[in-house]
């Protein structure tokens, strides 16, 4: 039956995909002959998510490796599952919960809710995998995991890794061994979930936002000489100051100071530095009074130099307070409400001040106890409780005073924000305006600047830093092996930039925070008496056996970090505390494919867990990619509506098309754009692909045919060079993916099937083909044995496309994917075959060129004259004289001592041609258009060079638009070298 005229990808990707699962072909070991392994540990994508770009890029990746070293025969094993995503499925349980008017969690409790989770998991989990095999992904789905698998309530319980089991178990031993504990830290705190949340799911973004600078008076109503210099050490500045000032975006923290430092060097402060001063808010007959003291974070040329340490909500304020010993005071409920628990404030502050002197010690329990907001602002919203505190400061007379035209306080400098409200984070509270004047009235000075804010990915609210109880991994006592296996070579980072962003990582490395509050995820295996004491175990039964008969036990109710058990995903898939046979053949796996973003986040804490379990490097090579992003190289997002979805793409396109634009743009460490237009175009490659093989079908090339991976005998030279051209291919290809450049295996091929293949071979065997002659069966063997080397040598990266063509040009014995991977090598590059056939093609290219640049009409033929002509071009010629003068549009060559006057000249080795212009076109008018286009492009090459070389368009302009400009201008210049090269060709016309 004939070949359909066109691949319809919409039909046929289901069917090759449903024929591949059906026979086996993606399961473990499938079509190995060798003993070597290869194992690829997918990231395991949230079971209630779906497909995005960066997935799709990413799978497509690993599936061209899984795929390459399957047909070579290696026993390989991609390895599939998904991920319980404890913050985002609860997220999405919750919601849709709502939406269906069931009960909340809180009100159905904790075990209802959890078994409606397990619902919501089975309900969502076909999605994210039906899209996987909707991209071709060829995973060995028989085996698909899951990192809750085996939990209570699981409904497929038994049908794969017990991964909870092994959870639990690598919790208990790191305990038992001192290597986890619970303690109190500083933890990116969610308000709206009520969890702490790692430093992945923190957005930091840019808003308008203001800073406030505030006086707290010396006590007991102390004085100093204030002195400020310039850099060469003149006095500009000389006054007696009751007060030290600071500044800061966030005033409602500052009921919980501790202290106040400034930079050891800072003479300014010298006089003051062991003294007190008075947080100047709260009731003024119970002001708390803290320290001033010195540490290395506060920088002398920022702001005052003076910075408030409120070591319970901000990570920087938390290490000075560390390392000073100055109180942690946590202002904030699980809701980031101030608190309204404990004892009231004025006893309280009597407390906090006898700390302050030195007169009091307290524990970290008694510290986190005391609840330092004054009664009045308990309760209340903390952007609430900002807005009171600013106007109570402000009222007193506390607040730094500057003139009303300071440009420190934005874009409308007569205007002062004393309401305490930030636009990025309130909708009520208007900003209160000073009076229009002369600008020489003092006003409030609340700097108008734009403030970095830490927003939930999920929740999208403010984050706060919290301190707060939580279950750490002492990292520190676990880390080095993982830097070891790194540093001696025993594990590869690709690129190698990686192995620096890993090693700054883990040479600071800070302990691990594995827990969430949160009820979906695997609960803490730890029960608590009455008395606090701890019994770590497997199960309750074990804790109240440890704990003795009678004694009440309460379980921990937070649950792990996800980034705990995904950990441990390498050994956890393949059978892990069982030593099953896939755990003794598939570990350590091969490569893990993963983007640079959680480097730290995942692979370090994979190396650091596998190392402290099974005392194994997880993998032996770890390639780095980056965020796909769209053409203008923009982050996607659905705020700038540039988010484009994979699945829409393989409706329009195909997925090989998409594959094969996932490949191309996978350069090592290079920015990842996303091209519509990138795409379309490998589409029109695979129908190039598709019509080369339709007409090698139309000229019989495919009848009473035997597939077989012989190669053919060839004597004809266009067929020798094809033959060769193929090996060529191969090796770039293997040397390419070895060495993870998919890139270039992605152009290597193109170049070749599209230029070498559709383009040259296929017009070159036209006469052979219809001459009937005695190298006609020759062609159409050597023809058939290269189309089934492109579909052999495409299929990783096409292998929708590849497997259909595979299917009908011949009765085969086994399906593409299993098919043989080729090691046939530069032996079959026959050098003289080589060499004549690049001649010709380099002509032909010569005198096409030629004819563009001088506008000759494309279907004119036209004479064409050579002189120096040495023998071996001559029998070039004269063996291919047929296809050059069809493919160069030339009527007849002409043997001359000297070119005549109007000749365009195309030299080529071993002789010299020309093309006989003078009567085609006019010389004149041509140069004319040619040097206006050229004056053109000189402007706007002037002006992109003019704004490139603008510092401040570099440093201010958003990094695409920079980008886009250089894109465009070496665009121009490209166009420009042509333009200028066609006038050069012209002047020697004359």
């Amino acid at each position: 039956m004939a070949m359909e005229k066109t691949f319809d990808a919409s039909e046929a990707e289901a069917r090759l995909y449903k024929a591949w699962e059906e026979s086996g072909a993606f399961k473990a070991g499938a079509n190995a002959s060798r003993e070597d392994t290869f194992c690829v540990m997918i990231p395991p994508p949230n079971v209630t998510g779906s497909l995005h770009m960066g997935h799709a890029f990413n799978n497509t990746l690993q599936d061209i490796l899984v795929r390459w070293h399957r047909m070579r025969g290696f026993d390989t094993l991609w390895q599939p599952g998904t991920d319980h995503a404890g913050i985002a499925t609860q997220m999405v349980t919750e919601r849709e919960m709502a939406a269906n008017g069931e009960p909340s969690r809180r009100e159905m409790g904790r075990e209802a809710f959890l078994d409606r989770v397990w619902q919501q998991k089975v309900k969502s989990r076909g999605t994210i995998i039906g899209q996987l095999k909707r991209l071709g992904a060829s995973a060995d789905w028989s085996r698909e995991a899951f990192t809750m698998g085996g939990a209570a309530g699981d409904p497929d319980k038994g049908n794969g890794p017990n991964f909870h089991d092994a959870v639990i178990k690598v919790f208990v031993d790191m305990y038992n061994k001192g290597l986890i504990y619970r303690g109190k830290r500083l933890v990116n705190w969610d308000p709206h979930f009520e969890t702490a949340i790692s430093d992945l799911e923190v957005e930091n973004i840019e808003n308008p936002g203001h800073m406030w600078h505030f006086k707290y008076p010396l006590a007991g109503g102390g004085t100093y000489t204030y002195i400020e210099k310039d850099e060469d050490g003149n006095v500009v500045l000389e006054e007696e100051r009751d007060y030290i000032s600071i500044a800061t975006t966030r005033p409602e923290t500052m009921l919980g100071d501790g202290a106040v430092a400034v930079h050891p060097s800072d003479e300014r402060y010298a006089p003051i530095v062991g003294k007190l001063c008075e947080i100047p808010v709260g009731p003024k007959e119970h002001r708390r009074l803290i320290p001033i003291i010195t540490d290395a974070y506060p920088d002398p040329t920022f702001g005052s130099g003076a910075v408030k340490i409120t070591g319970a909500h901000d990570f920087n304020d938390y290490g000075v307070a560390k390392r000073g010993n100055i109180p942690c005071y946590r202002l904030m409920d699980t809701k980031a409400h101030m608190r309204d628990d404990g004892a009231p404030y004025e006893e309280a502050a009597i407390i906090a001040g006898a700390v302050a002197r030195g007169e009091r010690t307290l524990t970290e329990a008694e510290t986190d106890a005391l609840n330092l907001v004054p009664d009045h602002l308990r309760g209340l919203d903390r952007f609430e409780a900002r807005k009171r505190v600013v106007e109570e400061i402000t009222a007193e007379g506390l607040a730094v005073m500057t003139r009303a035209d300071d440009p420190r306080l934005g874009a409308a400098p007569k205007k002062a924000v004393i309401a305490g409200l930030d636009p990025a984070t309130s909708t009520d509270g208007d900003p209160r305006v000073a009076p229009e004047d002369d600008g020489s009235d003092l006003v409030p000075l609340v700097e108008a600047k734009p403030i970095m804010q830490p927003f939930g990915d999920r929740s999208k609210v403010v984050i706060e830093p919290m301190l707060t109880d939580q279950w750490f991994v002492d990292a520190e006592r676990i880390v080095g092996p993982a830097l070891e296996a790194v540093r001696s070579g025993e594990v590869k980072i690709v690129p190698e930039s990686g192995e620096r962003t890993y090693y700054h990582w883990l040479e600071n490395i800070e302990p691990w925070c594995i827990s969430r509050q949160l009820w979906w995820g695997h609960q803490i295996p730890v029960w608590f008496d009455a008395d606090g004491n701890q019994y770590c175990a497997p199960t309750e039964a074990e804790a109240q056996a440890m704990a003795g008969d009678g004694v009440e036990l309460t379980r921990d109710p937070d649950v792990l970090d996800t980034w705990f058990s995904s950990g441990l995903w390498p050994i956890g898939t393949l059978g892990w505390p069982e030593q099953t046979p896939e755990l003794k053949k598939y570990f350590p796996t091969s490569v893990l494919v993963t983007g640079q973003d959680i480097l730290f986040f995942w692979v370090a804490r994979m190396m650091m867990m596998q190392l402290a379990v099974v005392d194994q490097i997880p993998f032996k090579d770890v390639y780095l990619h980056g965020l796909v992003r769209d053409a203008k190289g923009k982050k996607m997002s659905k705020s700038l509506g540039n988010v484009v979805d994979p699945l829409e793409i393989i409706d329009e396109y195909g997925a090989d098309a998409l594959r094969f634009t996932n490949a191309a743009m996978a350069s090592l460490g290079g920015v990842l754009k996303l091209d519509m237009q990138r795409i379309a175009g490998y589409r029109n490659f695979g129908t190039k692909l598709w019509n080369a093989t339709r007409f090698a079908e139309m000229n019989g090339v495919f009848e009473n045919r035997t597939p077989s991976a012989d190669i053919p005998k060839a004597t004809a030279t266009v067929n020798q060079w094809i033959i060769g051209e193929t090996a060529r291919v191969r090796g770039e290809v293997d040397a390419a993916l070895a060495a993870y450049r998919f890139d270039d295996a992605a152009a290597a091929l193109y170049r070749f099937v599209w230029g070498k293949v559709c383009d040259w071979y296929v017009e070159f065997s036209k006469p052979l083909l219809l001459d009937d002659g005695p190298q006609t069966a020759e062609t159409k063997a050597t023809m058939a044995w290269v189309i089934d080397q492109c579909l052999i040598l495409l299929h990783p990266i096409m292998p929708f496309i590849t497997e259909e063509l595979w299917a009908v040009t011949g009765d085969r014995s086994k399906m593409l994917v299993h098919a043989d991977w080729p090691t046939y090598g530069d032996d079959l590059i026959d050098a003289e075959a080589d060499r004549e056939m690049n001649w010709v093609i380099g002509l032909i290219e010569g005198i096409r060129s030629a004819r563009q640049q001088m506008h000759v009409p494309v279907g004119l033929y036209l004479p064409l004259v050579v002189k120096d002509m040495g023998d071996a071009a001559r029998a070039a010629w004269d063996r291919n004289e047929v296809l050059i003068k069809r493919l160069a549009r030339i009527d007849e060559l002409t043997i001359v001592d000297a070119f005549p006057k109007g000749c365009a000249t195309v030299p080529m080795e071993g002789a010299t041609f020309g093309l006989p212009l003078a009567d085609i076109i006019d010389v004149a008018e041509e140069k004319a258009r040619l040097e206006k286009s050229l004056q053109k492009l000189a402007k706007e090459i002037g002006g992109m060079k003019g704004r490139l070389g603008n510092p401040k368009f570099v440093e201010s302009a958003p990094e695409e638009v920079v980008e886009e400009t250089r894109a465009n201008l070496a665009a121009r210049e490209d166009e420009a070298a042509q333009l200028q090269e066609a006038v050069d060709r012209l002047a020697e016309l004359g």
